[in-house]
């Protein structure tokens, strides 16, 4: 017997049901019709789910990676997975930042990069391995690293305004050490000759250890250099201290005017670090990481132990970091063309 019709209602059903299926094969490409309706993961939704590479700019033993050291197991214990610290060194950054800039948007590496790699070398050297602006995206900043200004106790001078004045009674003759070419601590220097109006003979070292032993043993008046290789000496009375670079001062030396407080306003300079992952790296992804990081600096037995290391804990949004860098990228391109430096 041929088979009953279906009732009209039944029919209409029928032929819907046959249509949405049909057209949920052809937008799927084959899955079924629940998984089309069903919503897309988040991208870096199960991140992290490997081990996280950490390309570190700075020679191991440093502030910058000791920093990140005390970060470390804390990072290690939130995330559920090992952050590997990987020490390249070498052309002020643009060793480590490069292989970040070339690595997967996937934040499972990164890069630690600092004031020069981040700001300064766009204007110190003609040809760069990346685009500071285009190939990154900045996860936070972590900790900031004032200088101070230190000179030998024979020097006649105690304050920012003697010192100035001594400069100018006797152009050139005065000579400041700092940290080495292209360094936050040979722009600093610069942008205070160039702020107070005064010729100084700038002489780099391979770091702030050597220049700050120099001033100790009256090598050279001046240097400008960080809190750790002067701190002690300066207490001993073995460095006179003129004056700090940051913006405010600093806990260590409370006693110790700002650069802007003794008479140069609008003064500011600190060496800084911070995290960046490459372009394109998921925003669910970078505020995961951005939060763990700021978390961390946030403990206070971890920020005593960043303090001892004579850096500030600096927690900073990716959106504020992001200004930040564009800011002195600005600030130091006009400096280094007012003082010529090229690192080429």
């Amino acid at each position: 017997m041929p088979a009953a019709p279906l009732a009209p209602g039944k029919s209409a059903l029928r032929r819907r049901l046959l249509l949405l299926t049909a057209a949920g094969a052809a937008l799927t490409g084959g899955r079924s019709f629940a998984q089309a309706l069903a919503p897309s993961p988040q991208p870096g939704g199960d991140f992290p789910n490997k081990p996280i590479r950490l390309v570190v700019t700075f020679p191991p033993g440093g502030s910058a990676d000791a920093v990140m050291r005390l970060l470390v197991p804390r990072l290690n214990d939130k995330l559920g997975q090992p952050v590997v610290i990987d020490n390249k060194p070498g052309a002020g950054g643009n060793v480590g930042l490069s292989l970040v800039a070339k690595a997967p948007a996937d934040g499972y590496t990164l890069g630690l990069g600092a004031a020069g790699a981040l700001t300064a070398n766009v204007s110190l050297y003609a040809q760069m391995p990346f685009d500071p602006v285009k190939d990154f995206k900045p996860v936070g900043m972590v900790a900031a690293t004032p200088f101070v200004i230190v000179g030998h106790p024979s020097i006649a001078a105690r304050t920012q305004r003697e010192l100035i004045a001594l400069a100018k009674a006797s152009p050139g003759t005065l000579s400041i050490g700092h940290g080495g070419n292209g360094t936050a601590m040979h722009l600093s220097a610069a942008l205070f000759a160039q702020m107070a109006d005064v010729k100084l003979v700038e002489v780099p070292y391979r770091g702030s250890g050597p220049a700050a032993l120099d001033a100790i043993a009256g090598q050279i008046p001046l240097a400008l250099v960080d809190l750790p290789a002067s701190l002690q000496q300066i207490r001993a009375g073995k460095l006179v201290a003129f004056a700090v670079t940051s913006a405010q001062r600093v806990p260590m030396l409370p006693e110790v005017p700002t650069v802007a407080e003794a008479g140069l306003a609008g003064y500011d300079s600190t060496g800084w670090f911070g995290v960046v992952a490459p372009t394109g790296t998921p925003a669910p992804v970078v505020a995961r990481l951005n939060a763990e990081i700021d978390a961390a600096l946030g403990d206070e037995q971890i920020k005593a132990s960043i303090r001892n290391l004579g850096a500030e804990p600096a927690p900073t949004s990716p959106a504020a970091f992001e200004a930040y860098i564009q800011s002195e990228t600005k600030k130091w391109a006009k400096v280094i063309q007012t003082a010529r430096i090229r690192l080429d």
